[in-house]
């Protein structure tokens, strides 16, 4: 059977696994906040963040004379434990809870606390040698200890996506250069247009998703400024003089971020407006994401009834009851995670704009909306990269003879019959079935040589003199 171990704090006693480095308050999250299934333990990053807010805060209090040496070193050591992954177990706790962050705050500063006791050769729990909150929280607050990690956290999970934004842009150039002889038809209002290359198409995809990588590390730059030393509210209460400049000097030191604090810490603690930008630069990728996978999704349709422009890897088989049937379900399954993303984003939204006074206490599903939209995206992509565009292939003659047959090449014609007379050639080349190639010499509109040098697609593929 499994031991348990008595913790007390402010509502009374409370049994805590004999062996766990985290403690009372810890307890009392697991057991009251049962509600997304993601736990703190999912993301690593938080965690480390949250180790380097500890670690900085740690020195400072040392610089300032506030903490021993035994003490500061041990604490140190652990922080660097857990930036090295160690003990992500003992962060157990739902991602949403009530509390503004307590239980995260807390549920650092026990484990840290207990790690140290143990270094110290003491029991866990034994908190006279080293408290949660008398020495891992000393000169801080989760009102500021709380918002800086998360910003640490964003900090790095930002990296990783920018990485894989830059990936499959990568893919995308590829499929693009491979495809650059590729004539094909482009389409505005699902209706014919005018030729392009199948290449072209592909590198406007890149280019498309290329432009977010700027716009990701832009808002993301919003993050470096944070609240350390606000403690409760932003007024400094139970800090020393100078703790705020030196803690973000410290943490920047250590997160090798440029991080800096901020100039109005009142203002600082309750705002979210980082958050907000940095979520919509999210919400515009996942957009821009959705919007090429219905793209790609259309390009595959048929085989027989659709475009089938292109061929995506088949990865599966598509129905229970129609044989032979293969469905795009790689876009498929990234488009409904744009459709969480943006949805997400809305969260934010409303989380941000739900803070009160001088503190804003939804910052728990703020928080969660953004990091599983950056874990949901990067995961995506990466599965939109490899499973899906890397094994595109086109369909070079289906793709040809849309144009060959299209009535919309009639837009080339305008320069030198007018738009009337191509209306009419249009009109009429839809009505008989006849092409547009034998309309304009009927008409004797054109020669057939200046038609076929008008006529040949590689001429309208980009502006040109006349």
């Amino acid at each position: 059977m499994e031991k348990f171990r008595k913790e007390s704090d402010l509502l009374g006693e409370l049994q805590v696994p004999e062996n766990a480095y985290y403690g009372v308050q810890t307890q009392r999250a697991i057991n009251n906040f049962k509600i997304s299934g993601q736990l703190l333990s999912s993301y690593p990053e938080f965690i480390k963040a949250l180790a380097m807010v500890k670690k900085a805060a740690a020195k400072t209090n040392f610089e300032l004379g506030l903490l021993s040496d035994e003490l500061y070193f041990k604490i140190a050591d652990t922080c660097d434990e857990l930036l090295a992954g160690q003990f992500h177990n003992q962060f157990p706790i739902d991602m949403i809870q009530g509390g503004a962050g307590t239980s995260v705050n807390m549920n650092a500063n026990e484990v840290i606390a207990n790690r140290v006791l143990e270094m110290l050769g003491k029991e866990k729990g034994d908190y006279q040698y080293c408290s949660p909150n008398d020495h891992i929280n000393l000169s801080q607050s989760t009102n500021d200890a709380y918002p800086t990690s998360i910003k640490l956290a964003l900090l790095q999970m930002n990296e990783v996506l920018v990485e894989k934004v830059i990936s499959i842009v990568k893919a995308f150039r590829q499929k693009g250069e491979e495809f650059n002889d590729v004539i094909k038809m482009g389409r505005t209002q699902l209706q014919d247009a005018v030729p392009m290359t199948l290449g072209q198409e592909f590198e406007a995809f890149a280019a498309n998703l290329e432009e977010d990588i700027e716009k990701l590390n832009n808002n993301a730059k919003l993050f470096v400024e944070v609240n350390m030393g606000a403690t409760a509210i932003g007024t400094g209460i139970n800090a020393p003089l100078g703790y705020a400049k030196l803690c973000a000097e410290n943490l920047a030191k250590i997160s090798n971020y440029p991080i800096v604090s901020a100039a109005n810490l009142v203002e600082a603690t309750p705002d979210t407006g980082a958050y907000v930008i940095y979520s919509s630069a999210m919400k515009r990728l996942a957009v821009k994401l959705s919007k090429i996978c219905n793209d790609l999704r259309l390009l595959t349709s048929g085989p027989r009834a659709g475009f089938y422009e292109i061929n995506l890897p088949p990865m599966q088989p598509g129905s229970s009851i129609m044989p032979g049937k293969v469905n795009p379900v790689i876009p498929e399954v990234v488009n409904q995670v744009c459709f969480k993303v943006i949805g997400n984003d809305l969260t934010v939204t409303f989380a941000a704009e739900a803070g009160q006074l001088q503190l804003n206490v939804m910052e728990p599903v703020l928080c969660h909306a953004i990091m599983e939209n950056i874990q949901f995206l990067c995961n995506a992509i990466d599965t939109l990269r490899d499973k899906c565009v890397v094994g595109i292939t086109a369909n070079k003659e289906v793709c040809l003879e849309m144009v060959k047959h299209s009535i919309g090449i009639v837009t080339a014609l305008n320069p030198y019959i007018g738009y009337k007379n191509s209306t009419k050639i249009a009109k009429e080349a839809l009505q008989t079935g006849k092409s547009v190639y034998n309309l304009v010499i009927e008409h004797g509109l054109l020669s057939q040589e200046k038609l076929d040098e008008i006529l040949d697609p590689k001429h309208m593929l980009s502006p040109h003199n006349f």
